[in-house]
């Protein structure tokens, strides 16, 4: 469901210990999300949909640097192979 995926990302970002109170509206955002029936109340699914749109932009707008696996690591992984060449 939708707030499973969003805890998924929001432990990817590791932001919650940057805005904890952010991230769980995030997470509640998400399973009201989950509780209104696929059929059923289209402007409230829009609504709640556009917030959680925004809350996790701004959550990935603050989420710290990835640590590894980043672009520079992969560079530094192709590093020897370049020299050797």
């Amino acid at each position: 469901m939708i707030a499973d995926e969003i805890r998924e990302e929001l432990d990817k970002l590791r932001v919650t210990s940057v805005s904890p109170g952010m991230a769980a509206v995030a997470v509640r955002l998400a399973e009201a999300l989950d509780k209104i029936p696929a059929d059923d109340a289209p402007t409230a699914q829009a609504v709640l949909a556009d917030k959680l749109a925004t809350i996790m932009t701004k959550l990935r707008a603050i989420a710290p640097p990835a640590m590894e696996g980043d672009v520079v690591d992969e560079l530094a992984s192709r590093r020897p192979n370049r020299q050797s060449a």
